[in-house]
């Protein structure tokens, strides 16, 4: 599997008491590595694919920190140094209740381009997958337009997850909607379904169902992640499975969709159908939320 993507640096501060304007407030941070594209890559490779590559850039000062860390994970890294800019750098702030709010520096991350793709990245890929981060430039989005249309030249399959609903209520539901055409398997969170499904958030009972049912007319898989609701499967306008989550104990939220995606698609990549995939992207997910930042 190819991924294109995005690599970060994520500075993780877990505060059990609510922010206190104007003073301190007592927090655990930690610096890690992290990117929705290369966490997803790692939780693959976690989850037993053999052959996970990944494509993204990086700024100087912390390129080998990254490479490191992602062959330490069981990724192949093509890491571009960008010779202007930083790497990507994250700032998760995770509240008692293990959700996280983030402050996002992009970075050297969005200015992939078309020049720092060939096709014959894909020689040997049997999916390619794209982190949605990359629709959010132009540069970046050019790029990803060009790897989906060189993958379905060659009968790859491609997936995407959408990643930001604020940054997708920013480009536009249906501009992100019509870059990903073609793509074969949509991944979003329940908000991100919502958003691009035209439906108000939160929607009420139903309303993630009636998402991923919607979003399935355009692409023919569609997977929506629901934290501790589970997931929800969708094809050919339908949904065809609700599957639970694993039933753990949370203490970081950061990085579980990524993880969900590593584990659905190694899955289906060795022969699971969307069902079955999807409750071996929940337990990734479940094992992602007992640790700190997005990473195995």
């Amino acid at each position: 599997m190819l991924v294109v993507g995005d690599v970060v640096t994520d500075v993780v501060a877990v505060h059990p008491e609510p922010l206190v304007p104007a003073t301190d407030t007592a927090a655990r941070i930690r610096t890690l590595p992290g990117g929705a594209g290369a966490n997803a890559a790692c939780w693959a490779a976690r989850a037993g694919l053999a052959d996970v590559r990944l494509l993204a850039r990086v700024g100087a000062e912390s390129a080998q920190w990254h490479e490191r860390a992602l062959l330490a994970g069981g990724v192949r890294p093509r890491l571009v140094v960008d010779p202007d800019a930083p790497t990507g750098t994250v700032v998760a702030l995770v509240g008692k209740d293990t959700e996280r709010t983030f402050l996002t520096d992009s970075g050297a991350a969005l200015r992939l381009s078309p020049a720092d793709w060939a096709p014959d990245l894909l020689d040997g890929v049997a999916h390619l997958h794209l982190s949605g981060y990359l629709y959010f430039a132009d540069s970046s989005r050019e790029l990803a337009l060009v790897a989906l249309r060189d993958a379905r030249a060659r009968g790859v399959p491609v997936s995407v997850d959408p990643a930001s609903a604020g940054f997708l209520a920013t480009l536009g539901p249906r501009r992100f909607l019509d870059a990903v055409a073609g793509a074969g398997v949509l991944l979003p969170n329940e908000d991100e379904a919502l958003l691009l499904a035209g439906l108000p958030r939160p929607a009420g009972a139903g309303g993630a169902a009636r998402a991923a049912a919607e979003l399935s007319r355009l692409v023919p898989l569609v997977a929506v992640t629901r934290g501790a609701a589970g997931a929800l499967v969708a094809q050919g306008g339908r949904v065809t499975a609700e599957v639970a989550a694993e039933p753990v104990r949370a203490v970081d939220s950061t990085g579980a969709g990524d993880a969900f995606t590593g584990g659905f698609l190694a899955a289906r990549l060795a022969g699971a159908d969307p069902v079955e995939a999807a409750r071996a992207g929940c337990r990734s997910a479940a094992c992602a939320v007992t640790r700190l930042g997005g990473r195995p």
